[in-house]
């Protein structure tokens, strides 16, 4: 990843106001790209948009629903972008299953609409469609899934990501094929993430922001699936993918214009239980956590990614063990409750991180 490739770069973030979309949108800006944001207003009060006064620092900040094709159109338009990053979405498990046609209109219909919108912008030469671990067909079994094995998806957002995953490759192979030199010459990429956790996330049904609520209201933490592991990730580090993803795009297309993962090592794939377990030995007070005894809708028991493309093609790999960005996430919800900045926090662990990357390369 070089940071000067990102310097007075235009971009287009759609779901700037989300929990990535805001750590992202403070990285580029800090990087000097111009970003211009699009999104539906932050659906969490509060939300690390408003607090870090993001709407200030990007170039244009437009508030409206990729399911609407005309707006889509038209922020494309106004941004001229050179590189697009798309992470609006209805990102959450059990939310799909309370509103299941929002879920497929955004995540499809809303991916179809901005690359629409890209095939009539000249200007744009790489594109990362965000998806998600989820997107595969899941098979509960114990080693990570590559980005050649079958899409499916159990749930409704599940099945949506699978769903995007498919039309980001139709338009690829339709409108931006590599080797059709009278086509528009866009690479068009997908990102696939694994369970991102951070400061600043106050969403619902998520692990730790639920977690953090039931610590600071000094009530037990209930928790559904104990045993469940996942590829936990620091927010950081997927986003470190998605900008070297772009990069490469930009200026190696159409070498990497596929799917990648990106995902913890092999021995950061913990179980729920382990991961509050850690979280709670952070805070001074006594924390308990029980078992939740109530129905819920299915979740998968076992995911894990495989990260040996996006390390072959790419040079990346994940920097920081679980433990430390466990640290990090408890830190900032820590400062956070004491009355810290969000902005000076969230902009400390950038700077943090961009040193240690630094010391990595050196």
């Amino acid at each position: 990843m070089d940071n000067n490739f990102w310097h007075g770069r235009r971009v287009l973030l759609t779901g700037h106001t989300g929990f990535k979309g805001s750590w992202l949108a403070m990285w580029l800006s800090q990087l000097g790209a111009k970003v211009h944001g699009l999104a539906l207003a932050p659906n969490t009060e509060p939300s690390l948009f408003h607090l870090c006064s993001l709407q200030d620092t990007l170039a244009s900040s437009t508030i409206a629903d990729v399911r609407d094709l005309k707006a889509v159109c038209s922020a494309v338009g106004q941004a001229e972008p050179e590189v697009v990053f798309h992470l609006a979405a209805q990102p959450l498990v059990r939310a799909s299953y309370v509103d299941p046609v929002g879920t497929y209109s955004t995540n499809v219909m809303g991916t179809v609409h901005v690359l629409e919108a890209v095939r009539k912008m000249p200007s744009v030469r790489a594109v990362v469609v965000v998806t998600t671990d989820k997107c595969y067909q899941n098979q509960e079994w114990a080693w990570g899934y590559r980005e050649t094995d079958p899409l499916g998806g159990h749930d409704p957002y599940s099945n949506s990501k699978a769903c995007t995953e498919l039309v980001s490759a139709a338009f690829r192979q339709s409108f931006f094929k590599p080797n059709q030199t009278s086509h528009q010459g866009v690479a068009i990429a997908t990102a696939r993430a694994g369970n991102v956790i951070g400061g600043g996330d106050w969403s619902t049904d998520r692990l730790l922001p639920d977690v953090f609520r039931a610590i600071e209201a000094r009530e037990p933490v209930l928790i559904r699936n104990p045993q469940a592991t996942r590829p936990w990730q620091h927010v950081l580090e997927p986003l470190r993918g998605y900008l070297t993803l772009a990069q490469a795009l930009f200026e190696r297309w159409p070498l990497g214009a596929d799917a990648f993962n990106f995902g913890p090592l092999a021995e950061d794939v913990w179980s729920v239980g382990r991961v509050v377990d850690s979280v709670c030995r952070r805070f001074d007070d006594e924390v308990i956590w029980n078992q939740d005894q109530n129905t819920h809708p299915h979740e998968a028991k076992s995911l894990a990614l495989d990260i040996a493309r996006a390390n072959h093609l790419l040079g990346w790999r994940p920097m920081l063990d679980i433990e430390t960005a466990l640290g990090m996430t408890v830190d900032w919800a820590k400062g956070f409750m004491a009355g810290m900045g969000a902005y000076e926090m969230t902009l400390s662990q950038i700077q943090n991180f961009q040193n240690l990357l630094r010391q990595k390369n050196d």
